[in-house]
């Protein structure tokens, strides 16, 4: 496999694995609410911390969406410039 075509799959895979963590992230917010739609604990550093790492795992999430869009626009510039290196060859030859 080439590296274009590399990059081309890393950055789907990192777009799926930015996606199933921010699904697994508000899946487990979902089954943590109540009846009443409150989020339980069972001790005040238990919220603080989950909290804190779920907003991170989010953070991380958006910038793997990210990277991965710009892998996906470079994958499709570099077979831009390769096309229009072959015509260029096609209509000098």
């Amino acid at each position: 496999m080439d590296t274009v075509t590399a990059q081309l799959v890393f950055g789907i895979i990192v777009i799926v694995i930015a996606i199933g963590l921010l699904y697994w992230i508000n899946r487990r917010k979902f089954y943590r609410r109540s009846a009443a739609g409150v989020e339980m604990f069972s001790r005040y550093s238990t919220a603080v911390t989950v909290r804190f790492l779920e907003r991170i795992g989010k953070w991380v999430a958006y910038a793997l969406i990210i990277l991965g869009i710009v892998c996906i626009w470079t994958y499709s510039q570099m077979k831009k410039d390769e096309k229009n290196q072959h015509t260029e060859v096609e209509s000098t030859g």
